[in-house]
């Protein structure tokens, strides 16, 4: 077989990534390479060709998944700086839905990965480097006057954890209600 174009070498990494990205947060860092290659649609062998190691693969799935995240939040900024308080109530009632419950491989990487990351060690590389930057610039986010950006980040990252370890019980959904509430009590 012949070699890949350098384009189609930059396709099948940028593939590989996504989706590593997904399958890290649906299923843990755990996966395979053999996994992870087979549901790019690649050979195992052409994985050493684009990555260094799996920890690298890690590396640049976790920065992958915080850009994602990054972009859902402007795309769930419909009202923008005008309407703060739309804005905030469309994340959380976004965030803390059933739909995101139930999709974890495209969901919220502070929950997909946090598991794995705090698994990762002391020194944790640049994973939990690129982990531990997203997790402060959610918070900040969230930040508002009135509410404290980690304490909120905490109500919603434990809810969604909940409503998932409970999924098929109607507690699960009363986890996301109560948390939307208390997260939403005082908006407009």
């Amino acid at each position: 077989m012949g070699r890949v174009s350098r384009e189609q070498a930059e396709e099948n990494r940028r593939r590989v990534v996504e989706t590593a990205s997904r399958l890290f947060r649906e299923q843990g860092t755990h996966v395979s390479v053999a996994e992870l290659m087979k549901a790019s649609g690649l050979t195992h062998g052409g994985f050493y060709k684009q990555f260094a190691s799996k920890e690298a693969l890690v590396d640049e799935a976790t920065a992958h998944a915080f850009g994602q995240l990054t972009q859902s939040h402007r795309d769930v900024s419909p009202h923008g700086a005008d309407e703060p308080d739309a804005t905030r109530r469309a994340f959380i009632d976004t965030y803390l839905s059933v739909a995101h419950r139930d999709d974890a491989a495209d969901g919220c990487p502070v929950a997909g990965l946090a598991t794995d990351i705090a698994r990762g060690g002391d020194e944790g590389g640049e994973a939990r480097r690129v982990y531990t930057a997203g997790v402060r610039a959610f918070a900040d986010r969230l930040t508002t006057d009135d509410q404290d950006g980690i304490t909120s980040l905490c109500t919603l990252l434990g809810a969604l954890v909940l409503a998932r370890a409970t999924k098929g019980d109607p507690l699960s959904e009363e986890i996301l209600a109560t948390a939307r509430a208390a997260l939403t009590e005082d908006l407009a």
